[in-house]
């Protein structure tokens, strides 16, 4: 039954994956560790790709103050560090979290490196990255910190480009309100 429903809505050109919830999707966190997405089920997440040799690597500390100021209203910010480019996040998980932790006192979720572009792209990335897997935007990820939201249900919201600050108004009204304007 599940394949005849699959093959009618390839046939018809309706995205199965469009539906896929941001909870479906388990992750390892810096230490190895698995990490199951499920868990922020209820809560706003932000997905950020970092890098810790950027010109855009001081937002660790607006992304930590965002973090610190909205954790406590059902906010999550998860950094998923990606040395896609120009090879600015070239270190082991190990040296990610130090230096997160000692420069920037982060203690928001850290994920271990994964690739966010290209042929190696993670499963969670092409979900974020393509309208036919989230329904919503494709939005190919342009440089370190680029900033996906995703609302309590587990849908993506829309994304802010790397250059926009953590703590751009369009970002706390969308923590505050739940509206989303780019």
């Amino acid at each position: 039954m599940k394949s005849a429903i699959l093959a009618i809505a390839l046939f018809l050109g309706v995205s199965v994956f469009a539906q896929t919830p941001f909870y479906t999707f388990k992750v390892n966190d810096i230490d190895g560790k698995p990490y199951d997405l499920s868990q922020l089920k209820g809560k706003k997440v932000m997905v950020v790709n970092v890098a810790s040799k950027c010109g855009l690597t001081p937002q660790y500390e607006q992304l930590e103050a965002l973090y610190r100021q909205y954790a406590s209203k059902g906010f999550v910010i998860i950094g998923f560090p990606a040395n896609n480019f120009l090879k600015q996040e070239p270190g082991s998980n190990e040296e990610i979290k130090t230096f997160c932790t000692t420069k920037f006192n982060v203690t928001f979720p850290m994920m271990s490196k994964i690739s966010v572009k290209g042929d190696n792209i993670h499963p969670l990335y092409q979900w974020l990255t393509q309208k036919s897997r989230n329904g919503v935007v494709d939005a190919e990820v342009s440089w370190n910190f680029q900033k996906f939201l995703i609302d309590e249900q587990g849908h993506l919201v829309g994304f802010v480009a790397p250059k926009e600050k953590p703590d751009s108004k369009s970002i706390s009204t969308w923590i505050e309100t739940g509206k989303f304007e780019k």
